[in-house]
């Protein structure tokens, strides 16, 4: 089942995200969406993506019901985002040798985060890495380029058997 994104006009950061019936907010990248994603460009990128895999902290939360893979997270997991890696866009086992971001993190942003299928069959570098969906901070600030949520919202996507994402260009 896919869910759609689709960004507000009045705020670059700020979307609806529909799920069956349901209409929820989300946060989007500092820049909007974009078609030509760049690494480090704080944009969204536009497009239709599978959704992968979860990651959560088992020892914050609870498991998220889906029929995606589920894993909890250890401190080790890491995500290469060094375009010169070859290991770009990937899961990674810390510590890690290249640039990195850590995914067992001290904040709760990623307390679930779901594997959008951006740029991920063979990474090209400087399209972009690490595009999740994940917890919204509570300020809701906006993300690097990822998809933000409220728990009970990215729970309820999860539950309803989303599995591909399209995230919109702005109307």
């Amino acid at each position: 089942m896919m869910i759609h994104v689709k960004p507000d006009t009045c705020s670059g950061s700020r979307a609806q995200l529909h799920c069956r019936h349901k209409t929820m907010s989300a946060i989007l990248g500092k820049n909007g969406v974009t078609y030509s994603k760049q690494e480090g460009d704080n944009a969204t990128p536009i497009g239709n993506f599978s959704l992968r895999k979860i990651f959560y902290r088992a020892d914050r939360v609870a498991k998220p019901q889906s029929i995606l893979p589920v894993e909890s997270l250890c401190p080790q997991d890491g995500w290469c985002d060094d375009p010169a890696d070859p290991r770009y866009n990937q899961h990674v086992t810390l510590p890690y040798p290249s640039r990195h971001e850590q995914l067992w993190r001290e904040d709760h942003v990623y307390d679930i985060i779901v594997v959008i299928g951006y740029n991920d069959h063979k990474p090209e570098p400087y399209r972009g890495s690490a595009i999740f969906m994940h917890l919204q901070r509570p300020d809701q600030n906006p993300t690097e380029g990822c998809v933000a949520l409220t728990e009970q919202d990215l729970r309820y996507v999860l539950s309803e058997g989303a599995d591909s994402i399209q995230i919109h260009a702005p109307t």
